[in-house]
């Protein structure tokens, strides 16, 4: 006979012996050991084991061999390891006899099929015993909770209600609104076109609000895929899906908890989630994904949108419920063509963020240049206003910059440009008469705008939609709208 046929039997003789050896290892190391048959029932202990019948409320070994597993400890965990097959390697179990760090192994015949399990006390006394092991486990909890009040100073609020820069009439009273909504606790809903600043008056609000010392946690609901909101939301329970972290992942939700939830773009959440989210409000908990356990939070909720929710909700898109939910502390965020008057200022306070960014001396405007700008549309808003400063900044050679480098920067935008200067006039807006001469109604003319803006964008990208929303400082869903508006 050669060394091929000999092998697998010099294998299979080395591995009984070893799972023998094991075996006498494992009993005469651990403080007890026990086994169970593939239906649960013990059928084997080891005397390290029988010490602790007696407090389980037995006298003897008969009165143990033959039972049920968990008729005999409570709080066993060895169905589990039966009925999955996986073995639970280290736990801490609690009962009558005490407290044990212990190991349950499933046990397998040499064709794979499960038919028992073998449960090992490890320690007893894990108080005394791995104390070490606590003490360095508390310390890393104390770093982990340090990390986490980092974490949540950091989430805090970055702007205040002066940041919100303007002393027009409709700024003064939006920001008015906005500080009565701050000593409420009720759901506000900021409403206004993008770029408006509906981010920042959430934050002056929670930084005014008696949670300002809890987190503020942000969900930009239109930058986040249909598939994960949920998961964004309520987080996900450990194991919950092929992929998903052992450890589990907590949602916006939990950890808003004590502090601010603000959902931006409320009206592009899908209809599947709003029943969820109205839920989610009104009874003040959660169910992460994956999960069947309820977990409670306590955040105050932000929302804001571009889009008329009150349309939505005619047509079906958006749940009259939820809606009334959220509209407690409406607040109407004027457009920047309202507030022309905060321009210059704007254009001060936006240059010194620039300058401290880029670290070179901020723009300068002269006087044509300010009315330049004040005369825009600005269908961007503030945001818009940042971008052309940025761009007319970053191509000039001087901190001083002319109206023709703003026109260019206006023009490549797509904004209501060229524009024609005329005498005595820095700009001359464009043609606003219908074909009697007579002015054209103003929706007409905003429509055209948008339509020409949205070609400008679209043929600038090549027709990628999300770098045209993007460069148009609008929302994917907003682009989409107007898209099939002018099919």
């Amino acid at each position: 006979m050669d060394e091929a046929d000999t092998l697998p039997r010099d294998a299979q003789s080395i591995l009984e012996l070893a799972a023998r050896s094991m075996f006498h290892l494992f009993s005469s190391i651990s403080q007890g050991m026990f086994l169970v048959n593939r239906a649960g029932r013990i059928v084997w202990i080891n005397d390290g084991y029988k010490r602790f019948l007696p407090d389980l409320g037995f006298s003897s070994v008969d009165q143990v061999v033959g039972h049920m597993v968990e008729d005999v400890v409570p709080n066993t965990q060895m169905r589990r390891v039966l009925e999955t097959g996986q073995p639970i390697l280290i736990d801490l179990l609690t009962n009558k006899a005490g407290t044990f760090v212990v190991s349950r192994i499933p046990l397998r015949d040499e064709s794979g099929e499960l038919i028992g399990a073998i449960g090992i006390v490890l320690f007893d006394h894990p108080e005394t015993t791995l104390q070490p092991l606590i003490s360095k486990f508390a310390l890393l909890q104390r770093d982990l909770d340090e990390a986490r009040q980092q974490l949540a100073s950091q989430r805090r609020h970055k702007y205040s209600f002066a940041s919100f820069v303007g002393t027009s009439p409709p700024a003064v009273e939006v920001k008015r609104q906005a500080r009565r909504a701050a000593q409420s606790s009720s759901p506000v809903l900021l409403l206004g076109e993008t770029g408006t600043g509906k981010e920042l008056l959430a934050h002056a609000i929670h930084g005014a609000s008696a949670r300002a010392g809890g987190p503020l946690v942000g969900v930009n609901i239109a930058a986040v895929p249909d598939t994960l909101l949920e998961a964004e939301f309520f987080g996900v329970a450990p194991g919950a899906y092929t992929g998903a972290d052992r450890k589990g992942r907590l949602g916006k939700f939990k950890l808003a908890d004590g502090g601010t939830l603000f959902l931006d773009e409320i009206g592009d959440m899908p209809q599947a989630l709003q029943a969820k989210l109205l839920r989610a409000l009104q009874e003040g908990e959660i169910e992460p994904l994956g999960s069947n356990k309820l977990v409670r939070f306590d955040a105050r909720l932000i929302a804001a949108t571009s889009r008329d929710l009150a349309t939505l909700v005619r047509e079906g898109r958006f749940r009259e419920d939820l809606y009334y939910r959220l509209n407690v502390l409406p607040i109407r965020v004027p457009p920047l063509r309202e507030r022309r008057g905060d321009i210059p200022a704007l254009v001060e306070a936006l240059g010194e963020d620039l300058a401290l960014r880029s670290g070179t001396p901020p723009p300068e405007l002269g006087p044509d240049a300010l009315e330049l700008l004040s005369a825009q549309n600005w269908r961007g808003n503030i945001r818009e206003l940042r971008n052309v400063l940025e761009q007319a900044a970053m191509r000039s050679d001087s901190p001083h910059l002319e109206v023709s480098a703003l026109e260019e920067v206006l023009r490549e935008s797509g904004s209501d440009l060229p524009l024609r200067r005329s005498p005595g006039s820095i700009v001359s807006l464009p043609d606003t008469a219908g074909p009697q001469g007579g002015l054209r109604p103003l929706a007409v003319q905003v429509a055209e705008v948008e339509r020409q803006a949205i070609e400008a964008a679209m043929q600038a990208t090549g027709g990628n939609k999300v770098q045209a929303a993007r460069l148009l400082g609008i929302s994917r869903a907003k682009l989409y709208e107007r898209l099939e508006m002018d099919v």
